[in-house]
């Protein structure tokens, strides 16, 4: 028997057109560094998508599903792309712009794009890369930059303004597959090459509801996001598209990411919630400390992309503003958990809620699998790696266009379920507690020992801005915890001093005994700690080493 219900197809159009329409007055608020920031319509924002469509159409050449690459900061034109290409069927792909040249090189090559909408600030990041680009057949410029560094190495060059200027503000949008690819990103890279991950229509469209669903972020036409999770990090962990439908204004801080431009945009522009990855709160929380801004407009930010220490977290409570945990991937589009506490407990009982990386949403299913591939039971206790499926989670990744589709056995399992890498305990009730990357634990004379665990005690320690915990090789135990710590300015290295407070924590024989001060923790290009970096300085002997 079938239903009596229309066949819709869930397309991102459908979110370009209701948000223009249903939701035309709300904003998208882009940071330009002057007096006044600028400010553009959903209504503005879904006419100007529908003349960039036309302009890609008529004078690019893009008429099915071809790759138009963006390398831009977070701002209106991108939210415009967002939008335009995937609803003229052809594919966003959003590039990485703090990836090594070679691995941009990899993956504009391997997406085949044709397009790539550049800001003119990131000019001297792409001119270089154009010569080694054979498929990239012309490049449009949005906003101030020196043009002059194409003018040896570009094919057909374009302005944004001049190139959708007089274009119809209308579109015959087609009628697409819900299935149909409509954005991609790749992977980091941190270890191979990294890997393109395609999502379609239905699974943006499915993903965006549950952004805006209560149990997630919750927000309404009401809200002001402040959207610093960049455009290219997971399609900015799905807010341009989730806010359109919504209505949800946008506040864009384009390249103004520093510390000090953030305090002054959300003391001027007053957002209600923010997202982004733990190194922009740490960085903001000092600059606050040291120049007090006003940041309680913000009711809720949602921090992801790494561990956040617990102690971030007590300190912006102090500030009157609560950070939620999520965790997620490229992956999986990348919302799998929210840790929002149960109903009716205190703020002292919603804590160990507030600290795990939180629930699965009805479209994300888990499981734990152990070393010998048993599926292992949701006790808080049995520790295992996550293995996740649904409605906009991956199931193989891209070959490249002669490729086909790629699912590599280390990522996903012989019944389709998505490898995450990620191991941890998941409660009875649902809430999941990452103990580590499977590539990061430290096997320690048979027992593992969590350095997100280790480095989360550290970071609370009031003299530590940042610390990194690695395994390291042991005669004796065969891996032993490395603490590199970067201290807060002004602080002095007193390695006995933290040992006996990491005491207070975590047992005995989990205490690192090899320490080194460093000046920064090695970022990946998303803002991670990129770990083996600090394993490669450990083997070359650069690290000035203290043994306890």
């Amino acid at each position: 028997m079938l239903s009596t219900m229309q066949d819709v197809p869930l397309t991102v159009t459908r979110i370009l057109t209701h948000g223009m329409t249903i939701h035309g007055k709300s904003q998208v608020t882009t940071w330009t560094g002057e007096p006044e920031p600028h400010r553009r319509s959903f209504a503005d924002i879904g006419r100007r998508a529908s003349q960039l469509a036309n302009a890609l159409r008529d004078e690019l050449g893009i008429d099915a599903d071809q790759r138009v690459a963006t390398l831009m900061w977070n701002n209106a034109e991108h939210v415009e792309a967002y939008l335009a290409i995937p609803s003229m069927g052809a594919v966003l792909h959003t590039l990485n712009l703090r990836l090594p040249a070679e691995q941009l090189i990899w993956v504009v090559n391997h997406a085949d794009d044709k397009v790539v909408l550049v800001n003119g600030s990131l000019l001297p990041l792409l001119a270089p890369l154009l010569p080694h680009l054979p498929s990239v057949e012309h490049v449009v410029v949005s906003g101030p930059g020196d043009r002059s560094a194409l003018d040896a190495v570009a094919p057909r060059v374009h302005e944004y303004e001049e190139l959708i200027a007089g274009r119809p503000t209308s579109y015959d949008w087609p009628e697409l597959d819900e299935r149909r690819a409509a954005a991609m990103c790749y992977t980091s890279g941190t270890t191979g090459d990294p890997k393109g991950v395609v999502y379609s229509h239905r699974s943006i469209y499915l993903h965006s509801m549950q952004v805006n669903m209560a149990e997630s972020m919750g927000l309404t036409d009401k809200d002001t996001t402040l959207v610093v999770v960049p455009q290219f990090h997971v399609n900015a962990w799905g807010l341009p598209h989730a806010t359109f439908m919504t209505g949800v204004n946008m506040l864009m801080p384009d390249r103004f990411l520093q510390p000090a431009p953030l305090a002054e945009m959300i003391e001027r522009e007053r957002p209600t919630h923010a997202a982004a990855v733990p190194t922009i709160w740490q960085g903001l929380l000092a600059e606050v400390t040291a120049k007090p801004r006003d940041l309680t407009s913000m009711a809720s930010v949602t921090i992801g992309g790494a561990a956040c220490p617990p102690s971030l977290m007590e300190a912006y409570d102090k500030l009157g503003v609560r950070l939620c945990h999520a965790w997620g991937m490229t992956e999986t589009s990348p919302l799998g958990t929210m840790s929002n506490p149960p109903a009716g407990l205190t703020d002292e009982q919603e804590w160990p809620y507030r600290i795990t990386q939180g629930r699965f949403p009805a479209g994300v299913e888990a499981r734990l699998v152990g070393p010998a591939g048993e599926h292992l039971p949701w006790d808080g206790e049995s520790a295992g790696e996550l293995e996740v499926r649904g409605t906009w989670i991956a199931g193989a990744y891209y070959g490249g266009a002669d490729g086909g589709h790629l699912r590599p056995e280390d990522k996903f399992s012989e019944d389709g379920w998505l490898k995450t890498g990620d191991v941890g305990v998941i409660s009875d009730e649902g809430y999941l507690t990452l103990t580590d990357r499977a590539k990061d634990v430290i096997k320690s004379g048979g027992e593992w020992i969590s350095s997100v665990e280790l480095e989360n005690a550290l970071m609370a320690h009031p003299d530590v801005a940042e610390a990194a915990v690695v395994a390291v090789p042991d005669e004796k135990w065969g891996e032993r915890p490395l603490a590199t710590v970067v201290l807060k300015e002004g602080a002095t290295a007193d390695y006995a001093a933290l040992r006996t407070f990491l005491a207070q924590s975590v047992a005995k024989w989990q205490l690192p005994e090899r320490w080194t001060i460093i000046p920064a923790v090695p970022k990946t290009s998303v803002g991670k700690f990129d770990k083996k970096v600090i394993r490669r300085q450990y083997a070359a002997g650069e690290l000035d080493i203290t043994q306890l």
